[in-house]
């Protein structure tokens, strides 16, 4: 498979005739980096891939709307976000049933979780990353994880950057803090 642009692959889809092709293509270049955007805000396996599987619709019904006003990536990895943390938020309201708390259920489900496979200290970490706020807890792992600048950041969430630098440091400090005392 030849690498294509992202204009390429636009172009493709715009084209009408490769359409579903270009589909495949823009899925295979984005599929593992969407993963693992929602992985890490799920945690669970089961979860992400029902997740990236309703990304990967949306980015279907709604490429045609894509203006190109932002990178390809930065408007895919919007809809990763938003729809990681709609499916944790409706996760939420189904807890009320629930006596556990979603933070406490994704606790558990990363231990008993068959696809985590670091050690001791990685599991403190993503248990320390789990107890922070919705918020705080998506600037962390885009800015610790994905290494996105704060510029990228503000871009995907349309935050600004002053808010998000003041986010991921009360998170570090959270995460640190949780870290080391335990």
């Amino acid at each position: 498979m030849a690498d294509y642009s992202d204009e390429e692959i636009l172009d493709l889809i715009r084209n009408g005739k490769n359409s579903d092709y270009a589909f495949n293509l823009l899925v295979r270049k984005y599929q593992e980096k969407v993963y693992f955007i929602c992985r890490r805000i799920v945690i669970n396996h089961d979860d992400a891939d029902d997740v990236v599987q309703n990304i990967f619709i949306k980015i279907w019904k709604n490429i045609g709307n894509f203006r190109e006003n932002s990178r390809l990536f930065t408007w895919i990895y919007r809809i990763a976000v938003n729809e990681s943390l709609s499916f944790l938020s409706s996760k939420r309201l189904y807890s009320f049933i629930s006596l556990e708390s979603p933070e406490a259920s994704m606790i558990r489900s990363l231990n008993d979780d068959n696809f985590f496979s670091g050690d001791e200290i990685q599991k403190k970490l993503q248990e320390a990353i789990i107890r922070l706020p919705g918020k705080q807890r998506t600037v962390f792992n885009m800015r610790y994880f994905e290494e996105l600048s704060y510029e990228q950041i503000s871009e995907i969430l349309g935050t600004s950057v002053g808010a998000l630098k003041a986010s991921y440091h009360f998170a570090a400090k959270k995460v640190s803090e949780s870290v080391t005392r335990n």
